[in-house]
C-alpha cells in the first residue's frame, strides 16, 4: 500500500495543530492588546501606554499625527489576529463564502493600515528597537503591501489556488511581530538569559531575529506549500515532522510570552 496517502494526512493534520496553536496564541494576544490598550482609552488613561512602550513612542502630547498613527497600528494588530485566523478556516470558505469575502477585504485593508502606520511611526518617531529592527520592519511593511496587492488581485481574478498562496503568505508576515516576541523569549528561555541581546539591540541575535522574525517564518510556509503541491511522501513527512516540532515550539513560546511579557503588564 503506497504511503503517500498517509504522508499527505499526516501533512495535513500537523499543519491544523499547528495552526490551532498558532490562532490560540494570536487571540491571546489580541486579548492583551484589547486589555491593555483598548482599555486605557476606554477610561481615558493613555499615559498607561507609555508605562509599557518605549520613551518617545507611546502617547506623545501634542503630536496628533503621531498618536492616531499610534491609535490605528494599535486597532489594526487587534483586528488581525481575529480577522486573519478567521480567513484561513476551510469550512467557513464553504459554508460562508460571502462572510469569507467581506472578512477578507476587511484583513486585506487592515493589512495595509498596519503597514503604512508603522512605517509613518518608525519615520517619524525613530527606531524603536535599534536600526536593524527598523529595517526589518520595513522589509515586513513592504512584504505586507505586495501580498495583500497580490491577495486582492488573485481573489479578484477568481484565481483561487494562487489566491490562497498569497493569502497565507499574508497572514503569515502580518502577523511577524508576534513571531518577534515568540523567538526572544523561547531564545531567553533556552539560554537561561539574554544571550546575544543588548540594550541597543544590535548583538548577535538582536540582528539575526530582526529579520528572522519576518522571513524564518515565511520560509517555512514555501517549504510547506511546496511539499504539499510537488513533494513525495518523503517530503511531505519531513515537513510534518517540522511542523509538529514547531508546533510544540510556539506552544512553549505563547506560554512563556505571556507569563513573562503580557500578564505581568495588565
Amino acid at each position: 500500500m503506497s504511503t503517500a496517502p498517509k504522508a499527505e494526512r499526516l501533512l495535513r493534520a500537523s499543519a491544523v495543530l499547528w495552526y490551532a496553536i498558532a490562532v490560540a496564541g494570536l487571540w491571546a494576544f489580541g486579548a492583551y492588546i484589547a486589555a491593555l490598550y483598548g482599555a486605557s482609552l476606554a477610561g481615558g488613561d493613555l499615559s498607561r501606554w507609555n508605562r509599557v512602550l518605549p520613551d518617545g513612542h507611546g502617547y506623545v502630547a501634542g503630536d496628533l499625527e503621531g498618536n492616531l498613527a499610534l491609535g490605528a497600528h494599535l486597532a489594526t494588530a487587534f483586528i488581525v489576529t481575529l480577522s486573519g485566523a478567521l480567513q484561513l478556516v476551510p469550512q467557513l470558505r464553504a459554508r460562508a463564502p460571502a462572510l469569507h469575502r467581506w472578512n477578507g477585504r476587511l484583513f486585506v485593508a487592515v493589512a495595509v493600515v498596519a503597514a503604512t502606520s508603522g512605517l509613518f511611526i518608525a519615520l517619524t518617531r525613530g527606531a524603536v528597537a535599534g536600526i536593524y529592527m527598523t529595517v526589518g520592519n520595513a522589509l515586513n511593511a513592504a512584504l505586507v503591501l505586495t501580498f495583500a496587492a497580490q491577495a486582492w488581485r488573485t481573489a479578484r481574478a477568481r484565481a483561487f489556488v494562487s489566491h490562497r498562496r498569497w493569502a497565507l503568505r499574508l497572514f503569515v508576515v502580518i502577523n511577524a511581530v508576534w513571531f518577534y516576541r515568540l523567538g526572544m523569549m523561547l531564545w531567553f528561555a533556552a539560554n537561561q538569559g539574554p544571550v546575544g541581546h543588548t540594550a541597543a539591540f544590535d548583538g548577535p541575535f538582536d540582528i539575526f531575529l530582526a529579520f528572522a522574525h519576518v522571513l524564518l517564518p515565511l520560509v517555512i510556509l514555501e517549504l510547506y506549500l511546496a511539499a504539499g503541491a510537488r513533494g513525495g511522501a518523503g517530503a511531505k513527512g519531513a515537513m510534518a515532522a517540522l511542523l509538529l516540532v514547531l508546533s510544540l515550539a510556539t506552544a512553549v513560546g505563547v506560554l512563556l510570552v505571556a507569563m513573562g511579557m503580557w500578564l505581568p503588564r495588565l
